[in-house]
């Protein structure tokens, strides 16, 4: 078989349907990588170190006879790896040279940073026992060039606000299971953009990762948009409106403004009924934590707020705690509401809602609709 070097919109098309291999180091995959993408690393952290200093400080024969020697040890276990996933992946066919051979040749996709040796030797390898392989022109490098053009690119996007305490991500949730196209930013996130955002959350991807996984939403969002205006619910991409700021990652700046240009859908919901959403979804976590989180906005919450907030908890009064909280976080959303939007009064459609509640609002969204 030959090896095919193909593309970043072939490899990614390519990736719907066959496992995509990560050669690069466990350090470089765990930083960020092609969602969906299995870590198989040539080297380890080290042995990439080892080979890298030795091609720039001694040349090019030298580091490939270093990365050899940690190679050669390694193929028969490599093979093994993807032979174990590829059958994970799909239903053992026994081949029909040999009933007792249980290898079926398949495909798989290889890359490394540049498409460079790390891709070529593993690709070699398993062209050699019998995988169909592809390998990614530009490695990872090119693949990210890729992703920062997606952020470029012009949406039909319709944003869902509302005030914090709306519970807009379980109306979005809602609005999803009726076919409408979304994306979750806060779930890629893994935060939900306040200081007690992380509670109850797995550890935020780095700042590259998030940016990975939004760039193939935005590409999955377009793609299931379709032209006929009387089908706003599948034409555009619905997101939240947040902060360009979610926990420690950003949502990519050209597209951020783009964002802000969007049409607003603002959930209108009494303070009664958000603040009692509020404390029972985060009156649960343990005290520590809401004092912890309490100290990260103290500077703006303000101090005789901040003592009176700490007050409440060690009084076990999440609620009169949050109420302070919620009228904080009500200013603040408030005006991060007209930063950076033009025209306020044209792009937000108020939509007054009785209380959260995500089935019954998300259905007034779509009588608007």
């Amino acid at each position: 078989m030959a090896i095919q070097r193909v593309s970043i919109t072939e490899f990614l098309s390519l990736a719907e349907n066959f496992p995509v291999l990560d050669v690069r180091s466990p350090g470089e995959y765990a930083h960020a990588h092609i969602p969906g993408a299995h870590s198989l690393p040539l080297f380890t952290d080290e042995e990439r170190k080892v080979v890298g200093t030795a091609y720039k400080q001694q040349s090019k024969q030298v580091a490939v006879k270093i990365g050899l020697k940690y190679f050669g040890v390694k193929m028969v276990e490599m093979v093994e790896q993807v032979e174990k996933l590829v059958k994970s992946l799909q239903p053992k066919i026994k081949s029909p040279v040999s009933s007792t051979s249980e290898f079926q040749s398949s495909t798989v996709l290889v890359h490394c940073w540049r498409g460079g040796m790390r891709s070529a030797g593993v690709a070699w390898l398993l062209d050699l026992y019998g995988f169909k392989v592809y390998t990614l022109a530009g490695g990872y490098k090119g693949y990210r060039n890729w992703v920062l053009e997606q952020f470029e690119k012009e949406y039909p996007i319709h944003i869902l606000g509302g005030y914090t305490g709306s519970g807009k991500t379980e109306v979005l949730k809602a609005l999803l299971k009726r076919g409408f196209n979304l994306i979750d930013l806060e779930g890629i996130a893994h935060h939900k953009g306040s200081a007690f955002g992380a509670m109850g959350l797995p550890p935020q991807p780095s700042q590259e990762h998030f940016e990975n996984i939004l760039a193939g939403e935005l590409v999955r969002g377009l793609s299931k948009a379709v032209s006929d205006e009387s089908m706003n619910f599948q034409k555009n991409i619905w997101l939240e409106d947040e902060s360009q700021r979610i926990g420690t990652v950003n949502i990519p700046s050209v597209f951020f403004q783009q964002m802000r240009k969007k049409k607003v859908y603002f959930l209108e919901i009494p303070f009664e009924s958000r603040l009692d959403y509020i404390n029972l979804h985060y009156g649960k976590f343990e005290k520590s934590e809401l004092v912890n989180a309490v100290i990260r906005i103290k500077k703006r919450l303000g101090g005789l707020e901040t003592k009176t907030t700490m007050n409440f908890l060690l009084e076990d009064d999440t609620k009169e705690a949050f109420r302070i909280l919620l009228q904080y976080y009500d200013k603040l959303y408030g005006k991060n509401l007209e930063n950076n939007r033009e025209n306020i009064a044209q792009i937000v459609t108020k939509i007054d809602c009785v209380e959260v509640n995500d089935l019954a609002n998300a259905e007034k969204i779509v009588r608007i609709l």
